[in-house]
């Protein structure tokens, strides 16, 4: 029997952010090949390789599962993820308009929301949830989450503006077309954790099956690898068109010594990706009653430690003082609303108990 611990698996969700926060670091490391070399690599350990060995090694009978599941939550989940899957790549192409912190923040923002509000929608219980004894202390967190990434965006947007008073503007800066990409990045992030939630059945057959807390893994390979086969087809299309599927094998300049090295890291990105959604499945089984919670407090943790990982990197040494104010104002409001939530999940969690 899984017994809940609202603390505990918010605990699991941090972990996931750090992971999440930090699975793009590795590309720092590679050399000599394009972005998209890089993002079709990382791309096969993050959404197919390690979702199959973290299945394996967890859910018992893990591939008879997979080949006995219902077609209707299969299927959905797998066309959702896809979804997710275009949802990745104008994620990265915003970056190139207005740059990282602000697609980070307003996309992620975006997601949380209506990640936490797309399933209580299709599924029902939007009202009822924030009913349960702790809901409305649950729903005060997730508001100051979203006030904390309004600040964190505000943020973002006052560093775009100093870096580009110390210099003659920045080229290919372009905010209108940034927000709109960034939005159907945003929206179709929060449609991933749709996927999850109609890939749900899936996982009961994994509990029923003995798989515990791990039941989630059963269910993410199907989401993970309909993303995986919209950006396979998307950037092996782009690399015959730009001529950069030649970086896979070695060649004048690159050597098989150097490709070696960019796959590991190249791994090490998909992995860490990957185990985001290991750590965010074992904390979604143990938030109980308040399960709909884990969404903004993923994607919250997401936030934050994408900030303090930005910031050890120093990418805010250049920035005015008001500026990095504003970012630690919201980098606190968003720690508070993690302690809010969790307390008003457990709260519920020992109410909801002990009436039984």
């Amino acid at each position: 029997m899984i017994t809940s611990n609202p603390i505990f698996g918010t605990g699991l969700h941090a972990i996931g952010g750090i992971s999440a926060a930090s699975c793009y670091l590795p590309n720092t490391k590679t050399r000599k090949w394009s972005w998209g070399t890089f993002w079709l690599s990382q791309a096969l350990f993050a959404w197919v390789i390690m979702p199959l060995v973290v299945g394996w090694l967890t859910v018992p009978g893990f591939f008879t599962i997979l080949l006995e599941a219902p077609s209707k939550p299969f299927w959905a989940a797998f066309l959702l993820g896809g979804a997710y899957g275009f949802g990745g790549m104008s994620f990265g192409k915003a970056i190139n308009y207005i740059g990282y912190s602000l697609t980070y923040t307003m996309a992620i923002g975006i997601s949380a929301v209506l990640g936490t509000i797309f399933p209580l929608m299709i599924f029902g219980g939007l009202d009822s949830f924030f009913a349960k004894p702790g809901g409305d202390i649950v729903l005060s967190g997730m508001i100051l989450s979203m006030l904390g990434v309004v600040l964190c965006g505000w943020a973002g947007f006052k560093k775009e503006k100093d870096l580009n008073s110390l210099s003659i503007g920045k080229a290919g800066f372009n905010m209108t077309i940034g927000l709109l990409l960034t939005i159907v990045a945003g929206v179709l992030s929060g449609v991933f954790n749709l996927s999850l939630e109609y890939g749900q059945p899936i996982a009961d057959i994994a509990a029923q099956n003995g798989a515990g807390n791990f039941q989630g893994n059963a269910k993410m390979i199907i989401s993970t690898s309909g993303c995986f086969v919209v950006n396979f087809v998307w950037f092996i299309v782009a690399g015959i068109r730009q001529g950069t599927l030649k970086e896979f094998i070695p060649q004048k300049g690159l050597t098989g010594k150097e490709i070696f090295r960019n796959w590991i890291w190249s791994a090490l990105a998909g992995t860490l990706w990957c185990l985001q959604f290991f750590f965010y499945g074992l904390g979604h089984v143990k938030m109980g009653n308040f399960q709909f919670a884990s969404w903004v407090l993923h994607m919250s943790m997401l936030i934050f430690f994408s900030y303090i990982v930005g910031v050890l990197m120093k990418e805010w040494k250049s920035v005015k003082p008001k500026t990095y104010i504003v970012l630690i104002i919201g980098l606190i409001t968003l720690i508070t609303s993690f302690c809010i939530t969790s307390y008003g999940s457990y709260i519920g969690e020992q109410l909801i108990n002990n009436s039984h």
